[in-house]
């Protein structure tokens, strides 16, 4: 029951998302617009009040748990390279391909931490995404480069690269709270009131926004290779993760926040960055819809076994 608990309320909202966008309650102008609200203000509102206002987490917890999942994403990242040299995946859809054998989806993987781990493990939820997201943009951008089939300058692309690093309102978010926790024993209550408020807003929003994404159109065209994808997400890097953990004797709730990170669909994102390094994009799509489709039991089965 437990499991149902965590689960349903999430996937509860995207598929709401879908029927909102299906009879045109809601269109793309009212989801770019939550998208970029979501992204740039109630999202960060919400790691920095989570991280911000907890007690402080023990540095070695934070880097056991947090290096478990960079080993894992790497192991990921190599292994789905290979299979792009032996399977001779298409220039054009390779680098999307491997965005999505380990890019995460962040607001999913949040919801289902506060409904499963509470506030304790959603503020390890979002030191972790503060360390990982910086390694996962340079692999994914890296690798869209490498296969784009353009002549890009190397340095400047580093440079712009480096930039949205630094001005991801994620990671900012994250570093900042993980400082204002150490310099303060908590927020007044009138800020962090004004955070619960914000933070409320984030995730429903966000889950809609995913449902209201979804498109089938391409899946049927793009079946095999997003079925690969989601066997390396969903079923290889748990597995890989979960080997990791046990390497780095990670245990307790922040053994059970990564194998929760480890067993999310792909994430969103891998859309966009795939428009603007000449990737597949019809392709992104339909990793993305199959992906968030059978999440829902590799979740099972983590918080099942895990939770």
């Amino acid at each position: 029951m437990m499991v149902l608990n965590s689960l349903f309320p999430v996937f509860a909202l995207i598929v709401i998302g879908t029927l909102l966008k299906h009879y045109h309650l809601t269109g793309d102008v009212f989801f770019k617009t939550s998208d970029r609200l979501v992204y740039y203000v109630f999202f960060p509102a919400m790691l920095f009040w989570k991280i911000g206002g907890a007690s402080t987490v023990d540095v070695g917890v934070e880097l056991k748990y947090c290096l478990a999942a960079i080993c894992s994403v790497l192991s990921v990242y190599i292994l789905s390279s290979t299979y792009i040299k032996v399977f001779d995946v298409e220039d054009f859809k390779a680098g999307s391909f491997s965005q999505s054998c380990y890019r995460f989806n962040t607001y999913i993987g949040m919801a289902v931490v506060l409904n499963a781990l509470g506030e304790k493990g959603v503020t390890l939820f979002g030191i972790l995404i503060g360390f990982v997201i910086p390694v996962i943009n340079i692999l994914a951008v890296s690798t869209l480069i490498w296969f784009s089939g353009k002549r890009y300058n190397f340095h400047a692309r580093m440079v712009v690269t480096a930039k949205e690093l630094v001005l991801n309102p994620l990671i900012i978010a994250c570093i900042a709270g993980m400082i204002y926790s150490r310099l303060s024993a908590g927020f007044p209550v009138f800020i962090d009131n004004a955070l619960r408020l914000a933070a409320m807003v984030a995730l429903p929003l966000a889950l809609l926004s995913i449902g209201g994404s979804l498109t089938f159109k391409s899946l049927k065209h793009h079946l095999s290779l997003s079925l690969a994808a989601a066997v390396f997400k969903l079923l290889l890097f748990p597995a890989i993760g979960y080997f990791f953990l046990k390497i780095f004797s990670v245990t307790g709730i922040a053994f059970q926040v990564d194998m929760i990170f480890f067993a999310l669909p792909t994430s969103t994102a891998i859309y966009v960055l795939s428009s603007q390094l000449n990737s597949d994009t019809k392709y992104a799509s339909s990793a993305i819809v199959l992906s968030t489709c059978l999440s829902f039991l590799s979740l099972f089965v983590v918080l099942a076994f895990f939770g």
